[in-house]
């Protein structure tokens, strides 16, 4: 019998044994042969942190309180988030594949997968398996174009797993003069600056302070002219001078740490922007909005590719977002070369998925290998 990836309880995978249902009419049947999970949102799932179990009210457009019936997420959950394949075989009338066709898709973990036609895509030539599972953080254009990076901007990425490393690859095609990526684990740092970055910084080194850091990356305070503010009536501060406070024009969060936002949003200069692809699971515990965010009058952007319409519908949708990124990963202007790391056997996914969770240092993204 074929098997799948699951959580039986948070942060509890195992290799679970499933039968496979008849093939409908308009299903085609996939033999897997590579596929990956999602390290943010997937995981965020998976440890059952309290956002994951707080419905969305489509019609209120809020998130409401906890369901007791629901409790701590859904389990068994399927792991995993793309995978491709080969098309096995093909119900009466399909017409889009036939049986040797490679597919992927936003698929889970398991060894086959019985799906509608409409949910797998022809793989595009030139584009590895490798490749294809990056789609998912390739849009991560979506978080860049609502960024607004202008040419000539400075810009700080925080977080430099897949999504990151895709920002700071586009963060250079969108035309930023200088690149500052920001990660505790050196080998994503490594990658960073063969990736485009200009500058890492390790903001888990003793006394960083990576926000400060930035800014003096970027110019930020001289010691020999230190930054005068003025009191006005009221309270109110004068807007500090070009000359004497800098930073980036805008940060990227993309790492899921609430200490992170907290200083993309100290890196970014008076009137920046700071655009937030990232989903906290948590509380936000060292988010200090008291001083920063409130003096230097910041603009606080959230980008979520699911979230539709964009924000440039209708010149912009999901279709076309996905077009361009797979034709960038496929041409190689989007590198996804050491984004996919370790690739495992099949046979050994569920350890090395635990690993991911509790071992971060040791993956960027997770890759599995089916026969």
């Amino acid at each position: 019998m074929p098997r799948e990836l699951i959580a039986v309880a948070p942060r509890t995978p195992v290799l679970r044994e499933y039968d496979e249902p008849p093939l409908g009419p308009t299903q085609i049947r996939i033999r897997t042969e590579f596929a990956a999970p999602k390290h943010g949102t997937e995981l965020v799932v998976y440890r059952a942190e309290p956002a994951a179990s707080r419905p969305y009210d489509r019609e209120l457009g809020a998130v409401m309180a906890r369901l007791p019936e629901r409790g701590a997420g859904s389990f068994p959950m399927r792991l995993g988030n793309m995978a491709v394949g080969v098309v096995a075989e093909v119900g009466s009338e399909v017409s889009r594949f036939q049986p040797g066709d490679r597919v992927f898709g936003h698929l889970p973990i398991r060894e086959t997968h019985t799906v509608e036609e409409t949910h797998a895509d022809r793989m595009p030539e030139g584009l590895s398996a490798e490749a294809a599972v990056c789609l998912d953080p390739a849009v991560m254009m979506m978080a860049m174009r609502d960024a607004d990076i202008r040419l000539g901007d400075h810009v700080a990425v925080f977080g430099l797993g897949a999504l990151g490393l895709m920002g700071v690859q586009m963060a250079r095609i969108a035309g930023a003069d200088r690149v500052i990526a920001v990660d505790p684990i050196a080998p994503r740092r490594e990658l960073a600056l063969r990736l485009g970055a200009d500058v890492v910084l390790d903001p888990a080194a003793d006394g960083a302070d990576v926000g400060l850091a930035i800014r003096r990356q970027t110019g930020g305070f001289s010691s020999a002219e230190p930054l005068q503010r003025t009191r006005l009536l009221g309270g109110y501060w004068e807007a500090p001078s070009q000359t004497g406070q800098l930073g980036v024009d805008v940060a990227v969060e993309s790492s899921g740490s609430i200490q992170a936002l907290h200083h993309a949003i100290r890196s970014t200069r008076f009137g920046g922007t700071v655009c937030v692809i990232s989903y906290y699971g948590g509380e936000a515990a060292g988010l200090r909005l008291g001083e920063e965010f409130h003096i230097n009058r910041l603009k606080l952007v959230s980008a979520r590719a699911e979230s539709l319409p964009l924000r440039d519908a209708p010149g912009w949708n999901l279709r076309r977002l996905v077009e361009v990124a797979l034709g960038w990963l496929a041409s190689g202007r989007l590198r996804a070369e050491g984004i996919v790391t370790p690739i495992v056997r099949f046979d050994d996914a569920a350890e090395a998925y635990r690993e991911i969770d509790e071992h971060p240092e040791r993956s960027i993204k997770l890759g599995v290998r089916f026969g």
